[in-house]
Protein backbone atom coordinates (compact mmCIF):
# COMPACT_ATOMS: atom_id res chain seq x y z
CA UNK A 1 0.00 0.00 0.00
CA UNK A 2 1.14 3.42 -0.54
CA UNK A 3 1.05 5.74 2.18
CA UNK A 4 0.51 9.32 2.02
CA UNK A 5 0.20 11.39 5.13
CA UNK A 6 -1.70 14.71 5.60
CA UNK A 7 -1.71 16.35 9.29
CA UNK A 8 -3.32 19.08 11.03
CA UNK A 9 -0.66 20.27 12.36
CA UNK A 10 1.32 20.90 9.00
CA UNK A 11 0.79 24.89 9.59
CA UNK A 12 4.47 25.40 9.24
CA UNK A 13 6.22 27.08 6.63
CA UNK A 14 6.29 25.85 3.04
CA UNK A 15 9.61 24.69 2.47
CA UNK A 16 8.38 21.94 5.15
CA UNK A 17 5.54 20.54 3.77
CA UNK A 18 7.59 20.20 0.06
CA UNK A 19 7.24 16.76 -0.08
CA UNK A 20 3.96 15.49 1.66
CA UNK A 21 2.30 18.51 -0.84
CA UNK A 22 3.73 16.79 -3.93
CA UNK A 23 2.12 13.48 -3.20
CA UNK A 24 -1.15 15.38 -2.07
CA UNK A 25 -0.80 17.31 -5.96
CA UNK A 26 -0.66 13.59 -7.36
CA UNK A 27 -3.20 12.41 -5.75
CA UNK A 28 -5.56 14.87 -6.66
CA UNK A 29 -4.19 15.45 -10.10
CA UNK A 30 -5.05 11.65 -10.43
CA UNK A 31 -8.82 11.62 -9.45
CA UNK A 32 -9.36 14.64 -11.55
CA UNK A 33 -7.75 12.63 -14.66
CA UNK A 34 -9.51 9.02 -13.77
CA UNK A 35 -13.07 10.66 -13.31
CA UNK A 36 -15.63 8.48 -11.31
CA UNK A 37 -18.68 6.32 -12.74
CA UNK A 38 -21.66 7.40 -11.95
CA UNK A 39 -25.09 5.57 -11.47
CA UNK A 40 -27.16 5.15 -14.99
CA UNK A 41 -31.22 6.48 -14.54
CA UNK A 42 -32.07 3.48 -15.35
CA UNK A 43 -29.81 0.73 -14.30
CA UNK A 44 -28.61 -0.30 -18.03
CA UNK A 45 -31.90 -1.09 -19.32
CA UNK A 46 -31.78 1.24 -22.26
CA UNK A 47 -30.01 -1.08 -23.85
CA UNK A 48 -32.04 -4.20 -22.95
CA UNK A 49 -35.22 -1.86 -24.48
CA UNK A 50 -33.44 -1.38 -27.73
CA UNK A 51 -32.51 -5.01 -28.26
CA UNK A 52 -35.97 -6.02 -27.38
CA UNK A 53 -37.58 -3.36 -29.61
CA UNK A 54 -35.42 -4.28 -32.41
CA UNK A 55 -35.50 -8.16 -32.43
CA UNK A 56 -38.78 -9.08 -30.75
CA UNK A 57 -40.74 -5.48 -30.60
CA UNK A 58 -41.76 -5.67 -27.34
CA UNK A 59 -41.10 -3.59 -24.32
CA UNK A 60 -39.16 -4.73 -21.30
CA UNK A 61 -39.65 -3.45 -17.53
CA UNK A 62 -37.25 -3.92 -14.46
CA UNK A 63 -39.90 -4.00 -11.80
CA UNK A 64 -38.19 -1.66 -8.75
CA UNK A 65 -40.66 1.26 -7.56
CA UNK A 66 -44.50 0.35 -6.76
CA UNK A 67 -45.57 2.44 -9.54
CA UNK A 68 -43.57 0.21 -11.88
CA UNK A 69 -45.56 -2.92 -10.28
CA UNK A 70 -48.74 -1.05 -10.77
CA UNK A 71 -48.69 -0.68 -14.31
CA UNK A 72 -46.86 -3.91 -14.84
CA UNK A 73 -49.90 -5.69 -13.45
CA UNK A 74 -52.85 -3.84 -14.79
CA UNK A 75 -50.79 -4.16 -18.67
CA UNK A 76 -50.70 -8.11 -17.68
CA UNK A 77 -54.53 -8.18 -16.61
CA UNK A 78 -55.38 -6.50 -19.75
CA UNK A 79 -53.54 -8.86 -21.82
CA UNK A 80 -55.49 -12.13 -20.15
CA UNK A 81 -58.65 -10.71 -20.42
CA UNK A 82 -58.66 -11.86 -24.26
CA UNK A 83 -57.36 -14.57 -26.17
CA UNK A 84 -53.62 -15.07 -25.95
CA UNK A 85 -51.90 -14.88 -28.98
CA UNK A 86 -48.50 -15.74 -29.51
CA UNK A 87 -47.30 -11.72 -28.92
CA UNK A 88 -49.63 -11.09 -25.80
CA UNK A 89 -48.10 -13.87 -24.39
CA UNK A 90 -44.48 -13.42 -24.59
CA UNK A 91 -45.21 -9.73 -23.57
CA UNK A 92 -46.96 -10.97 -20.68
CA UNK A 93 -43.73 -13.17 -19.79
CA UNK A 94 -41.69 -9.78 -20.40
CA UNK A 95 -43.48 -8.34 -17.41
CA UNK A 96 -44.22 -10.99 -15.31
CA UNK A 97 -41.43 -13.53 -15.28
CA UNK A 98 -39.51 -13.06 -11.89
CA UNK A 99 -36.95 -14.96 -13.52
CA UNK A 100 -36.56 -12.20 -15.86
CA UNK A 101 -36.50 -9.19 -13.42
CA UNK A 102 -33.80 -11.32 -11.02
CA UNK A 103 -31.58 -11.37 -14.51
CA UNK A 104 -32.44 -7.29 -14.70
CA UNK A 105 -31.13 -7.28 -10.98
CA UNK A 106 -27.85 -8.89 -11.83
CA UNK A 107 -27.70 -6.28 -14.29
CA UNK A 108 -27.91 -3.40 -11.41
CA UNK A 109 -25.48 -5.14 -9.71
CA UNK A 110 -23.31 -5.52 -12.67
CA UNK A 111 -23.55 -1.65 -12.85
CA UNK A 112 -22.56 -1.13 -9.28
CA UNK A 113 -19.18 -3.06 -9.57
CA UNK A 114 -18.86 -0.86 -12.49
CA UNK A 115 -19.04 1.80 -10.28
CA UNK A 116 -17.13 0.30 -7.26
CA UNK A 117 -14.64 -0.24 -9.63
CA UNK A 118 -14.14 3.41 -10.75
CA UNK A 119 -13.46 4.96 -7.91
CA UNK A 120 -10.50 5.94 -6.52
CA UNK A 121 -9.35 3.39 -3.47
CA UNK A 122 -10.14 5.49 -0.02
CA UNK A 123 -6.96 6.65 1.91
CA UNK A 124 -6.94 5.12 5.45
CA UNK A 125 -5.45 7.62 8.33
CA UNK A 126 -3.74 5.84 11.08
CA UNK A 127 -2.28 7.22 14.61
CA UNK A 128 -0.21 5.63 16.91
CA UNK A 129 1.25 6.88 20.49
CA UNK A 130 4.12 5.27 22.67
CA UNK A 131 4.78 5.60 25.87
CA UNK A 132 7.68 4.89 28.48
CA UNK A 133 9.84 5.76 30.69
CA UNK A 134 8.02 9.66 30.91
CA UNK A 135 8.84 9.92 26.93
CA UNK A 136 6.19 10.01 24.64
CA UNK A 137 5.90 9.41 20.62
CA UNK A 138 3.06 9.84 18.43
CA UNK A 139 3.09 9.21 14.74
CA UNK A 140 0.01 10.10 12.01
CA UNK A 141 -0.09 8.39 8.89
CA UNK A 142 -2.64 8.77 5.77
CA UNK A 143 -2.22 5.36 3.77
CA UNK A 144 -3.16 5.11 0.17
CA UNK A 145 -2.63 2.96 -2.90
CA UNK A 146 -0.70 5.04 -5.37
CA UNK A 147 -0.36 1.87 -7.65
CA UNK A 148 -4.59 1.15 -7.50
CA UNK A 149 -4.69 4.93 -8.51
CA UNK A 150 -2.23 4.78 -11.39
CA UNK A 151 -4.03 1.77 -12.84
CA UNK A 152 -7.78 3.26 -12.36
CA UNK A 153 -8.11 4.51 -15.89
CA UNK A 154 -7.09 1.11 -17.23
CA UNK A 155 -9.39 -0.64 -14.50
CA UNK A 156 -12.43 1.46 -14.75
CA UNK A 157 -12.00 0.71 -18.44
CA UNK A 158 -12.33 -3.26 -17.69
CA UNK A 159 -15.27 -2.32 -15.44
CA UNK A 160 -16.59 -0.15 -18.29
CA UNK A 161 -16.87 -3.20 -20.68
CA UNK A 162 -17.74 -5.56 -18.29
CA UNK A 163 -20.94 -3.38 -17.30
CA UNK A 164 -22.00 -3.18 -20.95
CA UNK A 165 -21.38 -6.98 -21.63
CA UNK A 166 -24.18 -7.49 -18.41
CA UNK A 167 -26.00 -5.39 -20.49
CA UNK A 168 -26.24 -7.83 -23.61
CA UNK A 169 -26.48 -10.62 -21.06
CA UNK A 170 -29.85 -9.14 -19.93
CA UNK A 171 -30.97 -9.03 -23.33
CA UNK A 172 -29.93 -12.11 -24.13
CA UNK A 173 -31.90 -13.29 -21.29
CA UNK A 174 -34.97 -11.29 -22.61
CA UNK A 175 -34.38 -13.27 -25.76
CA UNK A 176 -34.41 -16.46 -24.33
CA UNK A 177 -37.56 -16.25 -22.25
CA UNK A 178 -39.05 -14.72 -25.58
CA UNK A 179 -38.20 -18.29 -27.21
CA UNK A 180 -39.11 -20.39 -24.85
CA UNK A 181 -42.41 -18.57 -24.46
CA UNK A 182 -42.90 -19.05 -28.32
CA UNK A 183 -42.09 -23.01 -28.26
CA UNK A 184 -44.35 -23.45 -25.21
CA UNK A 185 -47.22 -21.45 -26.81
CA UNK A 186 -47.38 -23.20 -29.99
CA UNK A 187 -47.00 -26.49 -28.45
CA UNK A 188 -49.67 -26.04 -26.11
CA UNK A 189 -51.99 -24.57 -29.00
CA UNK A 190 -51.21 -27.76 -31.47
CA UNK A 191 -51.76 -29.77 -28.19
CA UNK A 192 -55.34 -28.34 -28.13
CA UNK A 193 -56.10 -28.51 -31.43
CA UNK A 194 -54.92 -32.41 -31.40
CA UNK A 195 -57.20 -33.01 -28.35
CA UNK A 196 -60.08 -31.35 -30.75
CA UNK A 197 -59.69 -33.54 -33.24
CA UNK A 198 -59.05 -36.85 -30.93
CA UNK A 199 -62.45 -36.22 -29.42
CA UNK A 200 -64.13 -36.16 -32.46
CA UNK A 201 -61.89 -39.19 -33.25
CA UNK A 202 -63.15 -40.80 -30.37
CA UNK A 203 -66.82 -39.96 -31.04
CA UNK A 204 -66.95 -41.55 -34.37
CA UNK A 205 -65.11 -44.89 -32.97
CA UNK A 206 -67.17 -45.09 -30.34
CA UNK A 207 -70.68 -45.05 -32.50
CA UNK A 208 -68.46 -47.50 -35.02
CA UNK A 209 -67.74 -50.14 -31.32
CA UNK A 210 -71.60 -49.92 -30.62
CA UNK A 211 -72.64 -50.66 -34.32
CA UNK A 212 -69.92 -53.44 -34.54
CA UNK A 213 -71.37 -54.64 -31.96
CA UNK A 214 -75.01 -54.33 -32.53
CA UNK A 215 -73.80 -56.42 -35.91
CA UNK A 216 -71.99 -59.15 -34.13
CA UNK A 217 -74.90 -59.65 -31.83
CA UNK A 218 -77.26 -60.44 -34.64
CA UNK A 219 -74.89 -62.22 -36.80
CA UNK A 220 -74.14 -59.75 -39.84
CA UNK A 221 -70.60 -59.45 -39.06
CA UNK A 222 -67.79 -61.75 -37.85
CA UNK A 223 -65.77 -61.50 -34.45
CA UNK A 224 -62.15 -60.37 -36.60
CA UNK A 225 -64.02 -57.31 -37.85
CA UNK A 226 -66.12 -56.99 -35.06
CA UNK A 227 -62.84 -57.06 -32.72
CA UNK A 228 -61.30 -54.26 -35.22
CA UNK A 229 -63.78 -51.54 -34.63
CA UNK A 230 -63.56 -52.31 -31.03
CA UNK A 231 -59.91 -51.94 -30.93
CA UNK A 232 -59.70 -48.76 -32.89
CA UNK A 233 -62.02 -47.18 -30.49
CA UNK A 234 -59.69 -48.39 -27.46
CA UNK A 235 -56.61 -47.15 -29.26
CA UNK A 236 -58.77 -43.62 -29.76
CA UNK A 237 -59.52 -43.56 -25.78
CA UNK A 238 -56.18 -44.12 -24.65
CA UNK A 239 -54.49 -41.82 -27.28
CA UNK A 240 -56.86 -39.06 -26.53
CA UNK A 241 -56.25 -39.60 -22.44
CA UNK A 242 -52.22 -38.82 -23.41
CA UNK A 243 -53.02 -36.25 -25.42
CA UNK A 244 -55.03 -34.71 -22.73
CA UNK A 245 -52.08 -35.11 -20.31
CA UNK A 246 -50.20 -33.52 -22.94
CA UNK A 247 -51.94 -30.34 -23.52
CA UNK A 248 -52.04 -30.08 -19.42
CA UNK A 249 -48.35 -30.68 -19.05
CA UNK A 250 -47.63 -28.20 -22.05
CA UNK A 251 -50.24 -25.37 -20.77
CA UNK A 252 -48.30 -25.66 -17.65
CA UNK A 253 -44.90 -25.33 -18.78
CA UNK A 254 -46.70 -22.10 -20.47
CA UNK A 255 -48.06 -20.64 -16.96
CA UNK A 256 -44.26 -20.79 -15.43
CA UNK A 257 -42.83 -19.22 -18.00
CA UNK A 258 -45.66 -16.27 -17.94
CA UNK A 259 -45.33 -16.67 -14.37
CA UNK A 260 -48.85 -16.68 -13.26
CA UNK A 261 -51.16 -18.06 -10.54
CA UNK A 262 -54.00 -18.07 -9.03
CA UNK A 263 -57.35 -16.34 -10.75
CA UNK A 264 -54.69 -15.90 -13.91
CA UNK A 265 -54.91 -19.70 -14.46
CA UNK A 266 -58.46 -19.13 -16.35
CA UNK A 267 -56.64 -17.35 -19.58
CA UNK A 268 -57.63 -18.59 -22.93
CA UNK A 269 -55.88 -19.92 -25.86
CA UNK A 270 -57.13 -20.83 -29.24
CA UNK A 271 -58.42 -23.92 -30.35
CA UNK A 272 -56.07 -23.38 -33.47
CA UNK A 273 -52.56 -22.58 -34.56
CA UNK A 274 -52.59 -19.97 -36.62
CA UNK A 275 -52.47 -20.46 -40.71
CA UNK A 276 -49.52 -20.47 -42.05
CA UNK A 277 -48.06 -17.52 -44.60
CA UNK A 278 -48.93 -17.14 -47.92
CA UNK A 279 -44.99 -17.85 -48.87
CA UNK A 280 -42.04 -18.50 -46.95
CA UNK A 281 -39.16 -15.84 -46.25
CA UNK A 282 -36.73 -15.21 -48.28
CA UNK A 283 -33.19 -14.68 -46.43
CA UNK A 284 -30.75 -14.47 -48.60
CA UNK A 285 -28.07 -12.61 -46.83
CA UNK A 286 -29.05 -14.15 -42.93
CA UNK A 287 -25.36 -15.76 -42.76
CA UNK A 288 -24.59 -11.64 -42.34
CA UNK A 289 -27.69 -10.95 -40.63
CA UNK A 290 -27.01 -13.53 -37.99
CA UNK A 291 -23.23 -12.03 -37.42
CA UNK A 292 -24.09 -8.64 -37.03
CA UNK A 293 -27.19 -9.07 -34.76
CA UNK A 294 -26.39 -12.26 -32.75
CA UNK A 295 -26.24 -11.18 -29.21
CA UNK A 296 -23.72 -13.85 -27.94
CA UNK A 297 -21.70 -13.20 -30.30
CA UNK A 298 -21.18 -9.79 -29.59
CA UNK A 299 -20.63 -10.22 -25.86
CA UNK A 300 -17.94 -12.77 -27.22
CA UNK A 301 -16.55 -9.66 -28.81
CA UNK A 302 -16.52 -7.86 -25.98
CA UNK A 303 -15.33 -10.56 -23.83
CA UNK A 304 -12.31 -10.66 -25.92
CA UNK A 305 -12.08 -6.88 -25.54
CA UNK A 306 -12.12 -6.64 -22.11
CA UNK A 307 -9.14 -10.08 -22.12
CA UNK A 308 -7.39 -7.39 -24.06
CA UNK A 309 -7.26 -4.91 -21.75
CA UNK A 310 -6.71 -7.08 -18.74
CA UNK A 311 -3.49 -8.39 -20.85
CA UNK A 312 -2.29 -4.42 -20.86
CA UNK A 313 -2.77 -4.11 -17.65
CA UNK A 314 -0.65 -7.16 -16.65
CA UNK A 315 2.32 -6.42 -18.75
CA UNK A 316 1.88 -3.14 -17.57
CA UNK A 317 2.10 -3.78 -13.83
CA UNK A 318 4.50 -6.77 -14.54
CA UNK A 319 7.55 -5.38 -12.37
CA UNK A 320 5.95 -3.41 -9.84
CA UNK A 321 3.47 -5.33 -7.69
CA UNK A 322 4.23 -3.47 -4.50
CA UNK A 323 4.62 -0.10 -4.03
CA UNK A 324 4.79 1.71 -0.86
CA UNK A 325 5.56 5.71 -0.04
CA UNK A 326 4.43 6.91 3.34
CA UNK A 327 4.47 10.15 4.32
CA UNK A 328 5.88 10.42 8.14
CA UNK A 329 5.21 13.23 10.60
CA UNK A 330 6.22 12.00 14.02
CA UNK A 331 6.42 13.89 17.04
CA UNK A 332 8.80 13.25 20.26
CA UNK A 333 8.90 14.09 24.04
CA UNK A 334 11.72 13.79 26.18
CA UNK A 335 11.88 14.65 29.75
CA UNK A 336 15.48 15.05 28.86
CA UNK A 337 15.53 17.12 25.93
CA UNK A 338 13.09 19.90 24.56
CA UNK A 339 10.42 17.82 22.15
CA UNK A 340 10.86 17.99 18.71
CA UNK A 341 9.08 17.06 15.71
CA UNK A 342 10.35 14.78 12.38
CA UNK A 343 8.82 14.70 8.88
CA UNK A 344 9.83 12.44 6.13
CA UNK A 345 8.49 10.20 3.54
CA UNK A 346 9.31 6.13 3.48
CA UNK A 347 9.14 3.87 0.23
CA UNK A 348 9.16 0.03 0.20
CA UNK A 349 8.68 -1.68 -3.31
CA UNK A 350 9.70 -5.54 -4.12
CA UNK A 351 12.32 -6.22 -6.16
CA UNK A 352 11.51 -8.79 -9.03
CA UNK A 353 14.18 -10.95 -8.15
CA UNK A 354 12.57 -14.60 -8.22
CA UNK A 355 8.93 -13.52 -9.76
CA UNK A 356 9.04 -11.09 -12.58
CA UNK A 357 5.76 -11.38 -13.51
CA UNK A 358 6.47 -13.94 -16.72
CA UNK A 359 3.81 -16.48 -15.09
CA UNK A 360 1.21 -13.66 -14.97
CA UNK A 361 1.55 -12.31 -18.41
CA UNK A 362 2.16 -15.74 -20.07
CA UNK A 363 -1.66 -16.50 -17.74
CA UNK A 364 -2.80 -13.54 -19.25
CA UNK A 365 -1.78 -13.91 -22.75
CA UNK A 366 -3.09 -17.45 -22.76
CA UNK A 367 -6.67 -16.51 -21.59
CA UNK A 368 -6.50 -13.89 -24.38
CA UNK A 369 -6.08 -16.66 -27.34
CA UNK A 370 -8.42 -18.55 -25.53
CA UNK A 371 -10.72 -16.43 -25.82
CA UNK A 372 -9.98 -15.25 -29.75
CA UNK A 373 -10.26 -19.02 -30.24
CA UNK A 374 -13.54 -18.99 -28.74
CA UNK A 375 -14.96 -15.87 -30.34
CA UNK A 376 -14.10 -17.63 -34.19
CA UNK A 377 -15.41 -20.76 -33.31
CA UNK A 378 -18.34 -19.38 -32.21
CA UNK A 379 -18.40 -16.94 -35.12
CA UNK A 380 -18.39 -20.49 -37.40
CA UNK A 381 -20.85 -21.78 -35.27
CA UNK A 382 -23.74 -18.92 -35.87
CA UNK A 383 -23.33 -18.87 -39.10
CA UNK A 384 -23.90 -22.88 -39.38
CA UNK A 385 -26.94 -22.56 -36.77
CA UNK A 386 -28.13 -19.58 -39.28
CA UNK A 387 -27.77 -22.05 -42.76
CA UNK A 388 -29.54 -24.65 -40.62
CA UNK A 389 -32.32 -23.30 -39.02
CA UNK A 390 -33.36 -21.42 -42.58
CA UNK A 391 -33.05 -24.79 -43.81
CA UNK A 392 -35.13 -26.29 -41.64
CA UNK A 393 -38.01 -22.87 -42.00
CA UNK A 394 -37.68 -23.75 -45.69
CA UNK A 395 -38.48 -27.61 -45.17
CA UNK A 396 -41.21 -27.44 -42.33
CA UNK A 397 -42.73 -24.82 -44.35
CA UNK A 398 -42.64 -26.98 -47.72
CA UNK A 399 -44.12 -29.77 -45.47
CA UNK A 400 -47.05 -27.92 -43.98
CA UNK A 401 -47.99 -26.16 -46.94
CA UNK A 402 -47.97 -29.91 -48.44
CA UNK A 403 -50.59 -30.81 -45.91
CA UNK A 404 -52.69 -27.95 -46.44
CA UNK A 405 -52.93 -27.91 -50.16
CA UNK A 406 -52.69 -31.47 -51.07
CA UNK A 407 -53.01 -34.15 -48.45
CA UNK A 408 -55.89 -32.84 -46.46
CA UNK A 409 -57.83 -31.55 -49.83
CA UNK A 410 -57.50 -35.35 -50.90
CA UNK A 411 -58.82 -36.92 -48.19
CA UNK A 412 -61.56 -34.68 -47.96
CA UNK A 413 -62.34 -35.79 -51.56
CA UNK A 414 -62.01 -39.28 -51.15
CA UNK A 415 -64.24 -38.96 -47.86
CA UNK A 416 -66.78 -37.27 -49.78
CA UNK A 417 -67.12 -39.90 -52.69
CA UNK A 418 -67.02 -42.62 -50.50
CA UNK A 419 -70.24 -41.07 -48.68
CA UNK A 420 -71.91 -40.92 -52.21
CA UNK A 421 -70.87 -44.36 -52.85
CA UNK A 422 -72.58 -45.25 -49.30
CA UNK A 423 -75.49 -43.65 -50.48
CA UNK A 424 -76.12 -45.38 -53.24
CA UNK A 425 -75.34 -48.54 -51.82
CA UNK A 426 -72.06 -49.00 -53.94
CA UNK A 427 -70.36 -49.27 -50.34
CA UNK A 428 -70.85 -50.26 -47.12
CA UNK A 429 -70.31 -48.33 -43.82
CA UNK A 430 -66.99 -50.28 -42.64
CA UNK A 431 -65.78 -48.78 -45.64
CA UNK A 432 -66.43 -45.20 -44.89
CA UNK A 433 -65.11 -46.02 -41.47
CA UNK A 434 -61.86 -46.74 -42.77
CA UNK A 435 -61.30 -43.55 -44.59
CA UNK A 436 -62.51 -42.13 -41.52
CA UNK A 437 -59.68 -43.64 -39.74
CA UNK A 438 -57.02 -42.32 -42.43
CA UNK A 439 -58.48 -38.70 -42.64
CA UNK A 440 -57.67 -38.50 -38.87
CA UNK A 441 -54.69 -39.61 -39.24
CA UNK A 442 -53.67 -37.60 -42.11
CA UNK A 443 -55.19 -33.99 -40.02
CA UNK A 444 -53.34 -35.24 -37.42
CA UNK A 445 -50.21 -35.17 -39.69
CA UNK A 446 -51.14 -31.48 -40.66
CA UNK A 447 -51.06 -30.28 -37.07
CA UNK A 448 -47.93 -31.54 -36.19
CA UNK A 449 -46.43 -30.68 -39.35
CA UNK A 450 -47.60 -26.91 -38.91
CA UNK A 451 -46.78 -27.27 -35.67
CA UNK A 452 -43.35 -28.05 -36.87
CA UNK A 453 -42.95 -25.06 -38.89
CA UNK A 454 -44.15 -22.47 -36.09
CA UNK A 455 -41.18 -23.70 -34.30
CA UNK A 456 -39.04 -23.64 -37.06
CA UNK A 457 -40.13 -20.15 -37.38
CA UNK A 458 -39.36 -19.77 -33.98
CA UNK A 459 -35.79 -21.36 -34.44
CA UNK A 460 -34.91 -18.94 -37.27
CA UNK A 461 -35.67 -15.97 -35.27
CA UNK A 462 -33.08 -16.92 -32.36
CA UNK A 463 -30.01 -18.32 -34.97
CA UNK A 464 -30.70 -14.55 -36.20
CA UNK A 465 -30.93 -12.73 -32.63
CA UNK A 466 -29.55 -15.09 -30.63
CA UNK A 467 -31.77 -16.58 -27.52
CA UNK A 468 -32.30 -19.99 -28.74
CA UNK A 469 -33.17 -22.06 -25.59
CA UNK A 470 -32.00 -24.91 -24.74
CA UNK A 471 -35.02 -27.17 -25.43
CA UNK A 472 -35.67 -31.01 -26.36
CA UNK A 473 -35.53 -31.90 -29.80
CA UNK A 474 -39.07 -31.62 -31.46
CA UNK A 475 -40.72 -34.55 -33.26
CA UNK A 476 -39.27 -35.34 -36.23
CA UNK A 477 -40.94 -35.19 -39.22
CA UNK A 478 -39.79 -38.46 -40.87
CA UNK A 479 -42.42 -39.33 -37.66
CA UNK A 480 -45.14 -36.94 -38.61
CA UNK A 481 -45.37 -38.86 -42.20
CA UNK A 482 -44.82 -42.13 -40.67
CA UNK A 483 -47.94 -41.61 -38.43
CA UNK A 484 -49.79 -40.52 -41.31
CA UNK A 485 -48.76 -43.43 -43.75
CA UNK A 486 -49.58 -45.54 -40.49
CA UNK A 487 -53.23 -43.96 -40.23
CA UNK A 488 -53.89 -44.78 -43.36
CA UNK A 489 -52.87 -48.17 -44.00
CA UNK A 490 -55.57 -49.21 -41.24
Amino acid sequence: MTRLLQDKSFNASAHQCRPISGWVALLSSTLLLSGCASFSPDSGMGVVASVADHAIKKDVVAIRTGEEADWAHNSIQRLLRGTLNVDSAVQVALANNKGLQAAYNELALAEADMVQESLPPNPTFSLSRITGNGASEIERQIVGDILALATLPLRSEIAGKRFRRAQLRAALETLRLASEVRRAYYRAVAANELVGLLSDAKATAESTALLAKKLGETGSINKLDQAREQVFYAEATADLASLHQEAANSRERLIRLLGLWGSDLNFKLPSSLPALPRKPRALPWIEVDAVTHRIDLQMARMELDVVATSLSLTKATRFVTLLDVAGISRRTRDPESPPFRERGFDVQFQIPIFDGGEVRVRQATEIYNQAFNRLAEQAVNVRSEARDAYRGYRSSYDIASHYQREVVPLRQIITEELQLRFSSMQVDVFALLVEARQRIAALRAAIEAKREFWLANADLQDAVNGGRANDGPSESRRTITAQAVGGGGQ
